[in-house]
């Protein structure tokens, strides 16, 4: 991606912050992908994390937040624009690509969010706030934005601090005295793989880690889970390396630090799902008037981050925001979270997640497809392994919950005496009535919000998706549109 430092348009004069009022705060959020909050301030044994332990210390750390979906673009458009991905149809994984012109598919299927609606980044430069996104890139959203809108400094290299001559080099644009907003995207589980660089060093004994109980406990398993703690020692090393990077520009004292996940670690039943180990992340908010040494056991969302920077900036929360400032002075605790699975990639799917104090409540609503449909994950070694056990009926009773060949309709867990999510009580007559109570919460969230996804995939989102992964795409909804595709414009795919 080419590097997108812009010259940031004046604001208005009436946004500028008054010099004589209280200094506005800066914001930093430290965006971890694909990681699992496998912390020792979370009580993780196997592993040591001392510089994330220290932020949660020094804050507030949230036991029950929840992302709106286990896919990076979903989440990642929903927590910019503070709002579930469903409401403005920005729900399926890579929607809005290739938008150029003359390119692919001249534009097709892309976008566009309505009008007045902006994500968090452009919304803080129209207050005079000064934005930046730092380290691994990670623009990864649903609809249809401009870098020069969103960032005043936006650089091109992969990676926490390569990207420039000194680490946290991009809050230095700024005026003197001018509030910061800015996102350091850490690759955390994605740390090492191809386009990542180096493997993180081999830190954990594989023979050491805990396998749950819905995976077989293979050396393939072994190795995906040992690697991710490997990676998340290696994530703490380079909060360590934010938080120095703040110390020495003397910005400790007067910045706000978000810390949170997009989703959990890469294994199956974990990305892309919505059982605990997809979208049970961590979140830490650590500086200037935030409670220290504070666990919150309150439900929290993912959509929630944008609000909560809002109010810590000191500035209004737009009306399209359905999320919730988590420490303003009328805070209202949720009764519930949402999180929703549609599309990603290639493979249609959709399941919509309740989630309440006691439960975790799942509706899959394409029973007639498993859970392990064709995906990018096929040529790893630990996919190829699953499916010769699958083949072979080599799986339990409580690992075909998910490696089996069907999918129930519904899925009701009780969180605090099952937390593998492994006996589905949707049928247990004992209930019954949290059942129904749970129907009855989506079925009204989903009246309330408009739920997009509740619609099919319209055909040009679909053609979109031809274009970008042809003979890949094998579910039925794309046989209809496959003689639409220009073989002068086809593409392999580029992840």
């Amino acid at each position: 991606m080419a590097a997108c430092l812009v010259a940031a348009a004046a604001p208005n004069a009436a946004a500028e912050p008054n010099a004589a009022a209280e200094p506005r705060p800066n914001v930093l959020w430290i965006y971890l992908e694909d990681v699992s909050g496998w912390f020792s301030c979370y009580g993780e044994k196997l592993i040591a994390t001392p510089h994330i332990d220290r932020l949660s210390a020094q804050g507030t750390r949230f036991t029950r937040f929840y992302t709106s979906a286990g896919v990076c673009s979903a989440t990642r458009s929903a927590v910019m624009l503070g709002a579930m991905q469903t409401t403005f149809g920005v729900h399926h994984h890579r929607s809005s690509r290739n938008n150029a012109a003359g390119t692919k598919h001249d534009g097709i299927g892309m976008i566009n969010l309505p009008e007045g609606v902006v994500p968090l980044p452009h919304l803080c430069r129209q207050h005079g706030v000064y934005t930046f996104n730092d380290g691994r890139v990670k623009d990864d959203f649903n609809f249809v934005f401009r870098h020069e809108d969103l960032y005043d400094d936006c650089p091109a290299g992969m990676g926490w601090g390569p990207a420039h001559t000194v680490a946290g080099d991009a809050w230095r644009g700024r005026r003197p005295g001018q509030p910061f907003f800015g996102q350091v995207q850490l690759a955390g589980g994605k740390y090492g793989l191809a386009r990542n660089g180096t493997p993180p060093p081999r830190v954990v004994d594989r023979a050491a880690v805990p396998v749950p109980p819905y995976y077989p406990d293979i050396p393939e398993v072994r190795e995906e889970i040992g690697r991710h703690y490997d990676c998340i020692v290696k994530t703490d090393e380079q909060v360590g390396e934010i938080f120095a990077a703040l110390d020495r520009d003397g910005l400790a004292d007067s910045t706000v630090v978000i810390l949170f996940s997009d989703h959990g670690y890469g294994l199956h039943r974990h990305k892309q799902f919505l059982y605990e180990g997809g979208i049970h992340m961590p979140l830490i908010v650590a500086g200037p008037g935030i409670p220290r040494g504070v666990v919150r056991d309150d439900l929290a969302s993912s959509i929630d981050v944008a609000p909560t920077t809002l109010g810590i900036l000191g500035l209004p929360i737009p009306g399209h925001m359905e999320g919730r400032d988590l420490f303003a002075a009328d805070y209202t605790p949720r009764e519930f979270v949402v999180a929703a699975r549609d599309r990603c990639d290639y493979s249609i799917e959709r399941i919509r997640a309740i989630v309440t104090k006691k439960y975790k409540y799942l509706r899959n609503y394409l029973t007639d497809r498993p859970y392990m449909q064709p995906s990018y994950k096929d040529p790893w070694p630990v996919t190829i392994r699953l499916r010769e056990m699958m083949a072979r009926g080599e799986m339990n009773d409580v690992q075909n919950i998910f490696f089996g060949d069907s999918k129930p309709p519904e899925e009701l867990y009780d969180l605090e005496k099952d937390p593998h999510e492994i006996k589905n009580l949707a049928a247990d007559p004992a209930h019954a009535a949290a059942l129904e109570h749970h129907r009855k919460l989506l079925a009204d969230w989903i009246a309330a919000t408009g739920d997009k996804g509740q619609e099919p995939e319209d055909d040009a989102g679909l053609i979109q998706v031809l274009y970008e992964w042809g003979e890949k795409c094998v579910n039925p909804e794309y046989d209809r549109l496959r003689d639409q595709i220009d073989p002068r414009k086809k593409s392999l795919p580029s992840r």
